[in-house]
Order: C-alpha cells, then sequence, then structure tokens
C-alpha cells in the first residue's frame, strides 16, 4: 500500500528537502504553503521528477485551513498517513525589542499551526481506524535558549511541549507524534542573527556569529537539508513504530539533552 504525506511549509527550504526525500521513499506527497507561486513552482518541479504529488495553499495558523488540507489530501489519495508539522518562522530581535505582533505572529505560525495541524491529522487517523505518524519542526532552540532568539526559542519550547502532550494523549489511538530539532544551517535566518548581533555588540562583524556557533559543532560542519529529512524520513517510516513522544536533536553535536 502507497502511503500518504503531508508536508507544511515546503514551497522551500527545510520543507522541500523533506518533501523530496519522502517522495523518493516512494510517499504520495500533499504539498502546501501560504506562497501559491513558489508552491506552484515546486508542484510543477516534483511533478517533472514523476513524483505523485499535489499542492495545497493554506496558512497554518488558520485552523480551517488545516483541517481543509487534511481534507484536500484524503481526497486526492483517499487516505493519510504522515503529518509533518514543517512550516515555521524565525525572529531576530533584542529581548527587549520584543513586541506585541512579534509575538503574536510569530506563536500563531510555530505553536497554533503545529496544534491545529496536529488535531486535524489526528481526527483524519482515527476516522480511519489507521496507524499515524505526526512530526514536528522543533529546533536546537525548543532545548536550549538563545540571545537574540528569545520569542523563537519559546515558540519552539512550546513545540516539543505540545509534542509530548498529543503523544501521550494520542497513543491510544495508535497514532505516534514526535519532532525533529535542526542545529545551524547557513541559511537566511543566520544572516538575519548576525546582522542583529552586530548592532548589539560592537566587536562583532557580520558572519561572526554564524562562524561562532557552527565551530562548536564536533562533526565539524554546518546542517544540509539532507541531514534533516534523513531523519523525518526514519521517523515517518514503519522503522520507527516503537518511537513516540520524543524531540530528536539532529545537530552535528552541538546541544546535548
Amino acid at each position: 500500500m502507497e502511503k500518504v504525506a503531508v508536508i507544511t511549509g515546503s514551497a522551500s527550504g527545510l520543507g522541500k528537502g523533506i518533501a523530496q526525500r519522502l517522495a523518493k521513499d516512494g510517499f504520495k506527497v500533499v504539498l502546501n504553503d501560504i506562497n501559491e507561486e513558489v508552491l506552484n513552482s515546486t508542484l510543477e518541479e516534483f511533478k517533472n521528477h514523476g513524483f505523485d504529488v499535489i499542492g495545497v495553499t493554506g496558512d497554518v495558523s488558520k485552523r480551517d485551513d488545516q483541517f481543509k488540507l487534511v481534507d484536500e489530501a484524503v481526497n486526492a489519495f483517499g487516505r493519510l498517513d504522515v503529518f509533518i508539522n514543517n512550516a515555521g518562522i524565525d525572529v531576530v530581535t533584542p529581548f527587549l525589542d520584543i513586541d506585541e505582533q512579534q509575538l503574536t505572529k510569530t506563536f500563531a505560525i510555530n505553536v497554533n499551526g503545529v496544534v491545529f495541524g496536529t488535531q486535524a491529522a489526528a481526527k483524519q487517523f482515527i476516522k480511519q481506524d489507521s496507524k499515524g505518524k505526526i512530526i514536528n519542526a522543533c529546533s536546537i532552540a525548543g532545548h536550549e535558549s538563545y540571545e537574540m532568539l528569545a520569542t523563537y526559542s519559546a515558540t519552539k519550547h512550546a513545540v516539543r511541549s505540545f509534542t509530548h502532550s498529543s503523544a501521550k494523549e494520542l497513543a491510544k489511538h495508535n497514532i505516534r507524534v514526535n519532532a525533529y530539532c535542526p542545529g545551524v544551517a547557513g541559511t537566511a535566518m543566520w544572516d538575519r542573527i548576525d546582522a542583529e548581533m552586530v548592532k548589539y555588540y560592537d566587536h562583532m562583524e557580520p558572519g561572526d556569529a554564524f562562524k561562532q556557533f557552527s565551530g562548536n559543532i564536533l562533526l565539524g560542519r554546518p546542517q544540509e537539508p539532507e541531514d534533516v529529512a534523513n531523519l523525518v524520513s526514519f521517523l515517518a517510516s514503519d522503522d520507527a513504530d516503537y518511537i513516540t513522544g520524543q524531540a530528536i536533536i539532529t545537530d552535528g553535536g552541538l546541544v546535548f539533552r
């Protein structure tokens, strides 16, 4: 039986890498993103590779959109097996500059989105009376709280907590809930961290923050999308059926829990 996976925030970046890996693993894939233009481009790319895929535009912070996403997946492929709450945003700012708008928006996407996605997927798994996998995007910032990333760290701590709580409640329905916790990658987020650190610390220059963090990685290199996709592929597979309620760090050896 071919399995079906939904990946939110999968038009680009890490989510796209995860979607590519699951498609190669044989999953029918549902791409989802708020950016319709980029989503359509990725959808065409996947189709050209021969992947069995559809795209659904939506805002993960809206509960109705998450339930619609699951409905679209089931309408297209007949069932749901894996739901990946990957969509999220980062925010870099000194603690004293955090404002209401930042808190509201970041929590709405990073936390509310995970809750609504988990609810929508779980209800479908229960309706199907089938095994289900829910996999959430956490972070090393869900285990450690970082300066300049206070709001982001708080949201990822919340994701870890919801992963634990939902795993405890949903296990009786044969549903596993886990999270992947990436580390330091050469992304636009780190460009923003560098820019803020330069403003905040007189002795720092652009690139210093990234060098400082990545230089502490035991395996000697920053993260690549494949590093995370490998873990998600395992968690989505039958080989991980005895794992639930875990927030697994994949950071090359940086944070130890």
